[in-house]
């Protein structure tokens, strides 16, 4: 029987997602994945290593998509975080494998690619800052770090609304 490796691999990641999103890292169960799956549980350590690799493909992955599906607006960081905030509402994982992730890891170890996707934003925001496009009474990294946290906080709190988020940045962001 011939395997399809891309479509092995996109199964265990598929299966994975869900499974790491529940347990974290150190809950979730390799056969789990795999009968999820469909397939041997010798294949996530033929593809990716361990237990850990998977989850850090995974994560690369969702944060990827994220960077890709909600880029940076500085000249209307308001859309940016209700944008932000309606992607957390339809993938609600993505904040679960970064919390598994800085839980297990420390808050000081951040993804490869979190870290590039935030020296991006920073340094657009920082140009829109040096334009007089946005307000410098922030750093732009402290900026940034408010925006994403607001629509992260305000996804958690059950009456939070993308409305809210939006308001709370055309707050912020005011002179």
């Amino acid at each position: 029987m011939v395997r399809d490796k891309e479509a092995t691999k996109a199964k265990l990641l598929e299966a994975g997602l869900d499974e790491f999103a529940e347990y974290g890292i150190a809950g979730a169960r390799v056969d789990r994945i795999a009968a999820k799956a469909g397939c041997n549980k010798a294949m996530i350590y033929a593809y990716f290593g361990s237990k850990e690799g998977l989850f850090e493909e995974l994560l690369k992955i969702q944060i990827d998509r994220m960077i890709q599906s909600v880029p940076i607006t500085p000249d209307d960081l308001p859309g940016y975080a209700g944008r932000l905030f309606d992607s957390y509402q339809e993938q609600p994982q993505i904040l679960r494998l970064a919390a598994y992730h800085r839980l297990e890891n420390g808050f000081d170890v951040v993804p490869e690619a979190e870290a590039e996707a935030y020296r991006h934003k920073i340094e657009a925001i920082a140009k829109a800052q040096l334009e007089g496009v946005l307000t410098a009474a922030f750093d732009a990294l402290e900026l940034l770090d408010l925006v994403v946290h607001m629509s992260i906080l305000a996804f958690s709190t059950p009456n939070a609304t993308r409305a809210l988020v939006e308001k709370a940045v055309r707050r912020l962001i005011a002179e």
